[in-house]
């Protein structure tokens, strides 16, 4: 990835945790320690990392721009700062879209799906979404299917 990372997590936390609580994981108690309101952190359905998907489309034209991941602390940022932050499974530290590319996603809402377990942010994308270079992560990308037709 090109983006520059924004802030790391405190010293002894990990994604989806305040300075070392567990958040996501069997047996622990999500909202404890999350900065999400509290609803938020209870409905949130995070996978075995504490992360959960967010898939990014913009706003107007609805086009799928990418997929990235947040814990409860990106998501956050995200709601609370109007730019889109990620949690980089790679680089196990936080970035913000369009730090170093210019490329920034300025967030227009953002949704939870019925199971929880996706997010739906909607953004104001400034130049291409992908660190390749093109418009969305999915462009010059199709595979060649079987199509199906309603009745």
């Amino acid at each position: 990835m090109s983006e520059q990372p924004a802030p790391s997590p405190t010293p002894g936390s990990t994604p989806g945790t305040a300075a070392g609580t567990a958040v996501g994981t069997a047996g622990s108690d999500p909202v404890s320690g999350s900065p999400l309101p509290a609803e938020i952190a209870a409905a949130l359905k995070r996978d075995s990392a504490g992360l959960v998907a967010a898939i990014v489309q913009q706003h107007d034209t609805h086009e799928v721009l990418m997929l990235g991941w947040m814990d409860d602390e990106a998501l956050n940022r995200t709601m609370t700062t109007g730019r889109v932050t990620f949690f980089s499974r790679s680089r196990q530290e936080y970035w913000r879209k369009g730090d170093t590319s210019g490329h920034v996603q300025w967030v227009k809402s953002v949704a939870l799906d019925c199971d929880g377990d996706a997010l739906l942010v909607r953004v104001d994308q400034v130049g291409a979404a992908c660190h390749t270079g093109t418009r969305t992560c999915f462009d010059g990308r199709s595979l060649d299917v079987v199509t199906g037709t309603a009745g």
